[in-house]
């Protein structure tokens, strides 16, 4: 067996594309709803973790600092074997993207948290001075600011997300990494694996670029 028939055997890759673009597809949805979940609930955390009353505030510094702290295949492991033991059964599906969730909105919550903390206080002020109230001036003053700031993190956080879903195949979850390893199997070849890297490549790859695009946007001077 040669190079290109062991890692790159186009007939193994034709047979197994089918079962490839399947995991794709899974992987995508996974990844975005664990993005458009996380995000907003990040932002909402990060709220509560500089402005709710300090027993709040210790509730949200505890769950972000959990969440960032443990490896995500701990925590998917612990929602889909652990609960069942105490009446919770959920499907791999709501495992995974509960798990996905989770992690992403405690690492969106830190980059929101930073990201306001580096607007000015004296935005806050001139806002009251204006008879603005505090939500208002979050909504309207702080919050568009700070977004500015979030954007590259959070893209970047994205792109790690949509890598990390390759865990939810410890959940029988399906997705591009699960159907490449079960093709793998089937046709005693590794060339799906190559296949299943190549896919993550064709839609990470313009990602990784488009981060480097925005943080190189958001160091321009603004013109006036």
């Amino acid at each position: 067996m040669t190079l290109i028939d062991t890692f790159f055997n186009a007939d193994v890759f034709f047979a197994a594309f089918p079962a490839l673009l399947r995991g794709l597809i899974n992987t995508l949805a996974l990844g975005l709803l664990a993005i458009c979940l996380g995000i907003p609930a990040g932002m909402l955390i990060s709220l509560l973790r500089l402005y709710a009353p300090w027993p709040i505030r210790w509730l949200a510094i505890g769950f972000i600092d959990i969440f960032r702290a443990v490896p995500v295949l701990v925590v998917l492991i612990l929602i889909y074997f652990a609960l069942p033991f105490v009446g919770i059964r959920l499907s791999g599906w709501v495992s995974a993207t509960l798990a996905f969730t989770l992690v992403m909105s405690a690492y969106s919550a830190e980059i929101f948290r930073s990201g306001i903390e580096s607007i000015p206080k004296g935005q806050f002020e001139a806002a009251h001075a204006l008879g603005l109230s505090f939500f208002i001036t979050l909504r309207k003053v702080v919050l568009p600011q700070a977004m500015k700031l979030v954007i590259p993190p959070t893209t970047s956080n994205c792109v790690s997300m949509f890598k990390d879903t390759s865990l939810a195949s410890a959940v029988a979850l399906p997705e591009l990494l699960k159907e490449a390893n079960d093709a793998q199997a089937f046709y005693a070849n590794p060339t799906p694996l190559i296949g299943a890297a190549l896919i993550y490549l064709a839609f990470l790859w313009p990602m990784v670029r488009l981060v480097n695009y925005v943080e190189r946007r958001s160091k321009l001077p603004t013109s006036r």
